[in-house]
């Protein structure tokens, strides 16, 4: 009936105490009331909130419930940039389109839940790459415009590299695919692929070769009040956020996801209590929580709650975040491994990958193209060009400053990188290209029996 509109109502004696409220409509009638949410409380400047939780999101404002914490590694490259980017550089040279082929893993129909993200369409033909004998050979065959790339890549990878704990010493070969859907028939998406090899190339002396020292931050997997998601999709993300994975069903590996799971930083908390003994609506509340007044917080988990964390740890684990900001857009960048599908032929591995973006100025701008590389370290490189992502060209107002969403991509190979741009237009028409921090896909090893990603002290 209504949604959560306004909530600093009252003010109390302190302790500062705030009254949450939202408003609800009735059809045919002009005035609103107000129903009461809770009572908002302090922002914890250390330490962690505990399970049980209940907060508004700071950025979106739906409620939510806090399940446990991760505790992760938050690559800024800002902190590290000894200038801010006023404007990033422009592509130099053009790549020859190729039709691409939307290639995804089965969902499964039988499931309770299915994945409500949708990704961006790639898929490239990968080469074998043979390395020369010697670095000599190398360097009279490889052409000046395979040199400038090389330079390019190696620079990228450099910076990525120092910026992750995780091992990339895989020479596995790959091919990459990302998959779209919904995508308006106007969309279109293009992709090249080419052979690289890093080996004969020594490390960048520019500023991208600056070693990004990770800093530990707290995150939370929260569960999402599913009467705000209907408000959450129509303005702020492309999808109600929602955790994939692949589940082990004989030999065939399907993709499942658990709508309404998230992953919110510790600043984005605003923290309340509420009196009502069902406060949130999702399927996975009362399972995993149980209502204890005379605690605080007043929900506390059950042992479902502990042994399904246990269980799914892997693929749930949040590990590695990374940030970047251009012309005062910050995207922000968190990769996750979802598993291995073996076939016949080949080992497919697969990740999600969740991107927000986050307007920090006064004027509006609208992303308008996607420009991405993936890169191997086998040396294989696939570029991927498209019109806005998911199949959206979102707007970034000083009222809606934010937008989300999650994609996956595919590789034939244990390990590579993703890095790119998002080309945006401000209101007073200028286009810029903002640039998407370099991120590692590191895969993780599975069980043989089960197939479940083996949890790593």
């Amino acid at each position: 009936m209504g949604f959560l509109q306004q909530m600093l109502l009252s003010r109390c004696a302190p302790p500062l105490m705030f009254i949450i409220k939202r408003t609800v409509k009735k059809q045919n009638s002009n005035p609103t009331r107000l129903a009461e949410v809770g009572r908002l409380e302090t922002i914890k400047l250390d330490g962690k909130y505990e399970t049980g939780q209940l907060f508004l999101h700071r950025i979106f404002g739906y409620r939510g419930v806090v399940l446990f914490p991760w505790t992760a590694r938050v690559y800024d490259r800002d902190l590290h940039s000894q200038t801010k980017p006023t404007q990033s550089t422009k592509a130099t040279t053009a790549q020859p389109p190729q039709t691409t082929i939307s290639q995804s893993p089965p969902i499964n129909p039988t499931t309770a839940t299915t994945s409500t993200a949708t990704e961006e369409s790639k898929s490239a033909a990968s080469q074998e790459y043979t390395p020369p004998k010697s670095s000599t050979n190398a360097a009279e065959s490889v052409s000046a415009a395979l040199k400038s790339q090389l330079s390019e890549v190696v620079n990228t990878l450099n910076s990525a590299v120092s910026s992750s704990t995780s091992s990339t010493s895989s020479t596995a070969s790959k091919s990459a695919t990302e998959n779209k859907t919904n995508a308006p028939s106007g969309t279109n998406s293009t992709s090249t692929s080419s052979n690289t090899s890093s080996s004969t190339a020594s490390p960048s002396k520019d500023s991208n070769s600056k070693e990004i020292r990770g800093k530990v931050h707290t995150f939370y997997q929260v569960l999402i009040d599913s009467r705000d998601c209907p408000y959450i999709v129509k303005s702020l993300r492309a999808q109600t956020e929602a955790v994939t994975f692949l589940g082990s069903q004989d030999s065939n590996r399907s993709l499942y996801a658990i709508p309404g799971l998230d992953y919110v930083s510790h600043d984005d908390i605003m923290p309340y209590s509420s009196t009502d003994k069902l406060p949130l609506h999702h399927e996975l509340f009362d399972k995993f929580l149980n209502h204890v007044p005379e605690k605080q917080p007043t929900f506390e988990a059950k042992d479902t709650l502990k042994s399904w964390q246990d269980k799914n740890h892997p693929w749930l684990e949040l590990s590695d975040v990374h940030k970047e900001t251009t012309e005062n857009i910050r995207v922000t960048v968190i990769p996750f491994y979802m598993g291995c599908r073996e076939t016949p032929a080949s080992s497919v591995y697969w990740w999600r990958y969740s991107i927000r973006l986050e307007n920090l100025g006064m004027m509006s701008v609208q992303l308008r193209e996607r420009h991405w590389r993936i890169f191997s370290l086998s040396g294989t490189l696939e570029t991927v060009r498209g019109r806005g992502v998911v199949g959206q060209e979102p707007i970034l107002s000083p009222r809606l400053p934010a937008f989300q969403y999650s994609s996956h991509v595919s590789l034939q190979a244990p390990s590579g990188h993703m890095w790119g741009t998002f080309r945006l237009e401000r209101e007073d028409g200028h286009m810029f290209d903002c640039k998407i921090p370099p991120f590692s896909l590191e895969s993780k090893p599975e069980d043989p029996i089960t197939g479940q990603p083996i949890k790593m002290d």
